[in-house]
């Protein structure tokens, strides 16, 4: 009886510490926010940089991972100038009103603000109208966030 208790403690635990990673409105993988990219980098170097294990910060929720020691600092002291908009989930997607994971190479900074899309084909359809695509995606926004996304 003890075991079949134990085995059953186990699962909920297991399945409930899932379903909270899961329900987070940052776009991770293992609790590491978009790839494990460097949010600063793509304004100081305009490109994806890939940051590292040993530079880290927990924020709304999951860690960040910096290339260099600066990038963490800036980003502490500011985190919501950095980090990609709508949790680093694909803008397009989200215009279109459901969430998707994002490829680090697939992004554009517009108005000193950071967006991620799901690819770089994807990139070329929110590129035809990025006013209009963030205008939507700001809408939908609110109640998209809480909801779980597919990986």
């Amino acid at each position: 009886m003890k075991t079949k208790l134990f085995v059953l403690f186990l699962f909920l635990v297991s399945t409930s510490s899932q379903l909270l990673a899961q329900e987070t409105d940052v776009f991770q993988k293992d609790g590491i926010a978009i790839r494990g990219y460097d949010p600063v980098a793509y304004f100081k170097q305009s490109k994806p940089v890939k940051g590292q294990e040993t530079i880290s910060y927990d924020w709304n929720g999951v860690k960040w991972l910096f290339s260099t020691e600066e990038n963490k600092e800036d980003f502490k002291a500011n985190p919501k100038k950095f980090a990609p908009q709508f949790g680093g989930y694909c803008a397009y997607g989200l215009s279109e009103n459901h969430k998707s994971p994002t490829e680090p190479d697939a992004f554009t900074i517009v108005d000193d603000k950071l967006y991620l899309n799901y690819s770089l084909k994807v990139k070329e359809l929110w590129k035809k109208d990025i006013p209009g695509r963030i205008k939507k995606a700001n809408e939908l926004w609110p109640v998209l966030e809480s909801k779980t996304a597919k990986q």
